[in-house]
């Protein structure tokens, strides 16, 4: 099934179940939640009148291997008295691919949507708490997860579900000591904060439902592994960020791709925006024209969004950035990246890439529009006082360390690039970021970015000196 069908919802999907498959059972999808292209798809339907969640398994060779590894697993957490959805049952739809179907659990919602929209930080620190004890009561019943995030936990009320049981490892056994403590430092990095403190406290309300002692060599193992374990999950999560889930869809029609946010449109909406997309920015405020990019500020669907094209400059030029990916979807994924990292900037709504010969002939990055003042006019212009200043600052600081942190660096860290909002910094312009693997190679752009920066911070202070 292409996604296609997702402009036909609702749509009823008859489901062969029994070991003869004489049976049928019609469920009634009515939207497309997730998917995984040449994997699965996952959906939100009804069964009578029942809510359910179906899974349609797509791979050619592995999918009823899949099904019986997820169906498996979810009979397993039942067993081991686990909260988690309840199986109903599985089949073959009639072009004979496997389906499993599984109870909706009611007024629940993603515990990272809940992370995200929490409204402070004791709010978030009080929903990884619950997630270290749940994850201590997991690891004693022998349950481990080989792909943990909080995208793999539903919250209801104070109670939280497991998901993705085909990704779990069950033992006769409780999880070892050394190996539940690598999974726990995942949890440091959802902390809003690098609070060593509080994630004492977190590791130390798990090592209580196991009834262990936190020792000085579990801190030390921890604090060895939260980044390492951090770096990984940024990955999974960007992996994430260029198909259809709950939040994006994926989208192809004729010379045009996108991804774009739910949020922001629909998918008719989208494919207007695709053809029109150069006729509405010369119609904009024109922000930046330069042979490399062209930027507009504009309204479009009552939203006040930029919009970024990176322009064609030439065959080679298409086809490098065909074979290592759009500018427009490198900014899109340091944009998620940034946001994993709780590190301010302007929400990515949709990027656009336009093929021309099955080359990428120009791309486009869609934001919305953040209101502020460059940090260069913020420090020579504005009317902020002293204390103020240092708060910027200090904030700007802050997020240059948690960069630091994951070996991440930005490439172009001049005062131009960073917005001074009512909410704190924003960093901007995000082309030349990078995660680096090698040390040395990390070590010297995130010199050059320092310096960038320096210099530009010294050159502010001079002419303040001057003025006064």
């Amino acid at each position: 099934m292409k996604l296609t069908k997702m402009e036909t919802f609702p749509f009823t999907l008859p489901i062969r179940t029994g070991h003869t498959g004489q049976q049928t059972e019609p469920v009634l999808c009515t939207e497309l939640l997730r998917a995984i292209p040449g994997r699965r798809q996952v959906y939100d339907a009804l069964w009578g009148e029942r809510n359910v969640i179906v899974k349609v398994f797509c791979d050619r060779f592995k999918a009823k291997r899949h099904l019986m590894r997820e169906w498996r697993g979810l009979q397993e957490l039942v067993n081991r008295e686990l909260r988690s959805p309840t199986p109903l049952f599985y089949g073959r739809t009639k072009d004979n691919r496997w389906a499993l179907v599984t109870d909706k659990i009611a007024g629940s919602v993603l515990a990272l949507e809940a992370f995200e929209n929490s409204p402070n930080e004791s709010a978030r620190i009080a929903l990884l708490d619950c997630v270290s004890r749940e994850l201590a009561k997991q690891h004693e019943s022998g349950v481990l997860q080989r792909d943990l995030h909080l995208g793999n936990f539903l919250l209801k009320g104070n109670e939280l579900f497991l998901l993705d049981a085909g990704q779990m490892r069950f033992s006769a056994r409780p999880i070892t000591r050394t190996r539940s403590t690598l999974q726990l430092a995942l949890l440091a990095f959802y902390l809003p904060t690098d609070d060593q403190e509080v994630f004492d406290r977190l590791c130390q309300d798990y090592f209580k439902v196991r009834g262990w002692e936190f020792s000085q060599a579990d801190k030390k193992l921890l604090q060895s592994q939260a980044t390492l374990q951090a770096r990984r999950m940024v990955k999974r999560a960007l992996a994430k960020c260029l198909r259809t889930s709950g939040r994006l869809t994926r989208m192809k029609t004729g010379r045009y791709a996108t991804v774009f946010d739910k949020s922001f449109c629909r998918a008719a909406e989208a494919r207007a925006l695709m053809g029109q997309v150069d006729v509405l920015m010369d119609k904009g405020q024109v922000l930046k024209n330069s042979n490399t990019c062209y930027v507009c500020r504009l309204t479009w669907n009552d939203k006040d969004i930029v919009v970024k094209r990176y322009n064609h400059k030439g065959l080679w030029h298409s086809l490098r950035h065909t074979i290592k990916g759009s500018r427009a979807r490198r900014s899109w994924l340091h944009a998620y990246c940034l946001q994993a990292l709780r590190i301010q900037t302007p929400k990515p709504l949709a990027f656009i890439e336009k093929r021309k010969a099955g080359l990428i002939w120009t791309s486009y990055l869609v934001t919305e529009h953040v209101k502020g003042r460059k940090l260069y006019h913020y420090l020579r212009h504005g009317n902020a006082s002293k204390e103020q200043t240092t708060h910027v600052m200090h904030r700007i600081n802050n997020d240059l360390d948690r960069l630091h942190r994951y070996h991440i660096t930005h490439g172009d860290l001049k005062h131009t690039n960073i917005l001074i909002t009512d909410d704190g910094p924003f960093l901007t312009d995000l082309d030349g970021m990078k995660m680096h693997r090698r040390n040395w190679m990390y070590r010297r752009k995130r010199a050059k970015d320092l310096k960038r920066f320096a210099t530009d911070t010294a050159a502010s202070e001079r002419r303040e000196r001057v003025t006064t």
